[in-house]
């Protein structure tokens, strides 16, 4: 009976112990934990403005102390660093309208339409590459299964980063 017991018992520790394995490894793997473990590698440190997309495993961030603009696609398996004056200009794009513009050169197209109805907000940043021009960030998309927040915040977040790059443009 004895040996029955410890048996259970070592059945039911090595349950607990691959259950907590399993648990530990879903939490490392969480699409957010990658994105800013792809964005920490890239550089180099916690950055000051971040912008995370996990359910289409993008991000983009600023770093103002080094002069660097990131973005990350492929839930972070590949991404490009630019340098400030490489960045053309952003947009806040709202159901396929754009509702704000930042561009070198022209004058900002500020943000005047809040759309608390909103189905999909994205952030699309411009850039002085020609493989490369442009990036599409989604902050907001109703159809996205588990997607947290509102378009209002989505709307906020982008007005934010408007501003960032208002100012960077310029500096």
């Amino acid at each position: 009976m004895a040996e029955a017991f410890r048996n259970l018992l070592l059945i039911a520790l090595a349950a607990a112990a691959l259950t907590t394995g399993a648990l530990a490894l879903a939490w490392w793997m969480q699409p957010e934990r990658r994105l800013r473990r792809a964005m920490l590698k890239a550089l180099g440190h916690a950055t000051e403005a971040e912008a995370f997309a996990p359910h289409e495993g993008k991000a983009a961030a600023l770093d103002f102390d080094q002069g660097l603009l990131a973005v990350l696609w492929a839930r972070g398996a590949h991404g490009l660093v630019y340098d400030f004056p490489e960045v053309e200009g952003g947009e806040i794009i709202v159901d396929g309208c754009v509702v704000a513009r930042i561009r070198r050169g022209e004058q900002r197209k500020a943000l005047d339409v809040m759309a608390p109805e909103a189905e999909q907000v994205v952030l699309r940043l411009m850039f002085a590459d020609a493989r490369n021009p442009e990036f599409e960030l989604g902050l907001w998309n109703a159809a996205a299964p588990g997607v947290g927040g509102s378009s209002a915040e989505a709307l906020r977040l982008g007005r934010r980063w408007l501003s960032h790059i208002e100012a960077l443009l310029k500096a």
